[in-house]
């Protein structure tokens, strides 16, 4: 780097310095408690560099990397995409800001990136995966161990390259429901009598005609029903990449067949699943994750005016483009979840107060109780307010209020009208930023159903009655709503979060709907707008990365070491022709057939007409069917029911951790 260069990134990061700091002790006033976050100024080419990694100065040398970097700066120079930040898990965590960007512009990421350092540190799932205290070092170390074998003589790169390759191709099948853990190429099953077949046919030295004719896949079979068949894994395997590790060989083009993996297959194989976990928390919960960034950064940018007057339009106009861009936006989702929760549990904190006061029940609710006044009751102190204009009126004494802060406030030792919050204590910032008295809201407590408040009165005890709504309202804890928040970001991933708390209320206030592919009018049509179904569409999209889910059901299949993959139906088809590219990877990283059992969808040709013509959907035939490669061809034959009816749900299997991990 040149000296200007350095001077420039310098000259930015002392502009910064201050955001920095005030931006984490706002975040700490707001309840979070993120990971120490250092921060990095770049220039855009090395933040489309950093993009490309993942977040991280170093990985290993790879062409994916290059075409990421390649897609980043095409984006930003032809689609007119900006890239703010960048942020990765690690304690501390290092966040990237593009010197180039706008004031506005780096407060609004340093602010989202204090979010998603909290996210980090406690959700649960990344404690799960993240038992590397130094990711950055431990993806430099891959990548230099890497980087050795490809420069080692004795090893071809290009062959390194292509090993990769095949690796990447099952890098999210991992069991991401558990921890890490490493495993080794010891206890592989012994040779059985047909792999010595196999063998003493290459010393024969046929010709592929003449095995293909003579010893066919049927005089095999019945050489297998012989035998006594060996079996494993004892239970369907989700982590392909450890079953390819322990029991994978490579297949030798040479003499044509498999033979054991090399050392730095085998190390490499290792290295890429641990990334594969170390990401997987990333992976799944980016709703949440980035919903729980765009909350806070909202909160401070706009509500606290962490962006001053002349820097908000500009930060409201590219807030509003990330959380306006087209498609399944997680910004959007997630923040809006997160900001529904929050009056949820707010409106449930009022409406338990109100079941207190004599003569209102669940049933005469809506009937008795006066909303506007509910309203009023609930409005913050004005003294948390306007704080600089009632800086004398506050007590010391009040639990709301930083005695401390407050005295050096009132010295003229902190700029209370930029940071009105240091003021204050979490209970006196919650209050003041009470989400049930926003504009946008203050219907939310009439709006609550009759069937929400019998459950809620259902669960209620008379241990604290009221005489009278004031009474009652005087005693709301305006922090519910955050505490709530903070719970169900530590124990939660996107599936069970959007299982959880994607309501039909949600839906209807939203607008969310499904759309479904049509026979009938051969394009897609709005097909419902009822929450059951909207979330099942939601939770595909995030089940297993969103990426079908396959496990490994027997590595000696039909007792001829061929491996059987089944695919777990869950109503949605596998794409056949990325499952034959897909075949042909698994099969360099096991080196012997390999089979896959799925559950695809026919339609009669004459029933779509007929469906048509009616504007009705034909009704699809399920038909299991078995996909082989053998090195050499791809096959696809059906198979009988019974072989895959255990692949088929019931209802949509989302694959949901159990109901200890729901707080």
């Amino acid at each position: 780097m040149s000296t200007d260069d350095h001077i420039r990134k310098q000259r930015v990061a002392d502009d910064l310095e201050e955001p920095v700091t005030e931006a984490a002790n706002l975040a700490k006033k707001l309840g979070l408690t993120p990971y120490p976050v250092n921060y990095w100024i770049v220039d855009y080419d090395e933040m489309n560099e950093l993009i490309a990694y993942g977040g991280f100065q170093q990985r290993y040398p790879h062409w994916r990397w290059g075409m990421q970097y390649d897609r980043q700066q095409k984006q930003g120079q032809f689609l007119g995409g900006k890239a703010f930040e960048i942020v990765n898990n690690d304690k501390p965590a290092h966040a990237f800001l593009q010197e180039s960007n706008e004031l506005a512009d780096q407060k609004a990421v340093i602010t989202h990136v204090e979010a998603h350092a909290d996210f980090f540190a406690n959700n649960n799932w990344f404690a799960l995966f993240n038992d590397e205290p130094d990711a950055s070092a431990m993806l430099a170390r891959h990548a230099e161990t890497i980087e050795e074998y490809m420069q080692d003589p004795d090893i071809d790169r290009s062959e390194v390259e292509k090993w990769i390759d095949h690796v990447l191709c099952l890098e999210d099948n991992i069991d991401q429901h558990q921890p890490y853990s490493p495993v080794s190429s010891d206890d592989r099953p012994g040779e059985t009598d047909l792999e010595e077949v196999a063998d003493q046919l290459e010393d024969l030295e046929l010709t592929e005609e003449v095995r293909r004719q003579v010893f066919t896949e049927e005089w095999l079979d019945a050489q297998a029903d012989d035998d006594e068949p060996i079996t494993f894994p004892e239970e369907p395997e989700k982590d392909i990449l450890a079953f390819l590790r322990q029991h994978g060989m490579q297949y030798d083009d040479d003499g044509e067949k498999a033979v054991e993996m090399e050392d730095w297959q085998s190390d490499i194989l290792e290295i890429l699943r641990r990334e594969a976990y170390y990401f997987a928390p990333q992976k799944m919960t980016k709703v949440m994750n980035e919903g729980w960034a765009a909350y806070w950064e909202s909160m401070m940018m706009g509500e606290e005016k962490f962006a001053r007057d002349d820097e908000f339009v500009l930060y409201a106009d590219h807030q509003a483009r990330v959380l306006g861009s087209p498609g399944l936006n997680p910004y959007k989702l997630g923040k809006e979840l997160w900001e529904y929760i929050e009056n949820s549990e707010n409106r449930r904190e009022v409406v338990e107060r109100l079941l207190r006061v004599e003569d209102v029940t669940w049933r005469n609710f809506h009937d008795v109780v006066d909303f506007e006044y509910v309203q009023e009751l609930i409005q913050p102190d004005e003294l948390l307010a306007d704080v600089p204009g009632n800086l004398d009126a506050l007590d010391a004494d009040d639990h709301r209020i930083d005695a401390e802060a407050l005295r050096q406030a009132r010295n003229g030792e902190i700029d209370v009208d930029a940071y009105p919050w240091k003021v204050l204590r979490y209970e006196g910032v919650a209050e003041r930023h009470y989400s049930l008295v926003k504009p946008q809201y203050r219907g939310f407590v009439s709006r609550i159903a009759q069937e929400e408040l019998e459950r809620i009165s259902r669960y209620m005890f008379d241990d604290a009655r009221y005489d009278s709504i004031e009474e009652a309202l005087a005693d709301v804890e305006h922090t519910r709503g955050w505490d709530r928040m903070r719970e169900i970001r530590e124990s939660h991933n996107d599936v069970t979060f959007l299982d959880e708390f994607l309501s039909q209320e949600f839906v209807d206030e939203h607008n969310y709907f499904t759309y479904e592919y049509t026979h009938s009018s051969d394009d897609y049509r709005a097909t419902s707008t009822d929450a059951d179904d909207v979330k099942k569409k939601l939770m595909l999209q995030f089940t297993n990365f969103g990426k079908p889910t396959i496990t490994v059901e027997d590595g000696n299949y039909r007792n001829r070491n061929e491996l059987l993959l089944t695919h777990q139906y869950n109503g949605v088809m596998l794409d056949l022709g990325q499952t034959r590219e897909a075949l042909k990877q698994v099969f360099e990283l096991w080196g012997r057939p390999v089979n896959l059992l799925t559950i695809d969808k026919e339609f009669d040709e004459h029933d779509v007409e007929v469906a048509r013509r009616r504007d009705r959907e034909p009704e699809p035939e399920e038909v299991g069917k078995r996909i082989r490669y053998d090195g050499d061809q791809i096959t696809i034959k059906e198979v009988d029911w019974s072989e895959v009816e255990h692949l088929a749900a019931d209802d949509i299997d989302y694959d949901t951790k159990p109901e200890d991990w729901l707080a």
